[in-house]
């Protein structure tokens, strides 16, 4: 896959340097949000047969757990240094403006 510069040079990209696809990410936070949920499901019945302080811990663990999912689930995928070339902005010129023909100045 290639494209060609302003000036002409051609720009190949190598697909080691590629990013990770959108769909791929997705389903990695997805997955993950999903394994935390679980663990919080297992917290909750854990709670309920077990007694003393491990009944607390996983009462605490299954109110923390869902914050932790989703800001996990929400992290999009970073982004590398120098992975998108920055560009500058190209420099433009003020033009005058002409005024419009007036057909009722004599």
């Amino acid at each position: 896959m290639s494209r060609r510069t302003q000036q002409g040079a051609e720009v190949v990209y190598s697909v080691t340097s590629a990013p990770q696809s959108r769909q791929s990410d997705k389903s990695m936070r997805m997955r993950r949000y999903l394994i935390s949920m679980s663990i919080r499901t297992l917290c909750f019945l854990l709670a309920i047969f077990l007694t003393g302080p491990a009944r607390w811990v996983c009462v605490v663990l299954a109110c923390v757990l869902p914050y932790i999912a989703v800001v996990m689930a929400n992290a999009a995928r970073s982004r590398r240094a120098g992975s998108v070339p920055a560009m500058a902005p190209t420099p433009v010129a003020p033009r005058a403006i002409a005024a419009p023909d007036d057909p009722y100045a004599r």
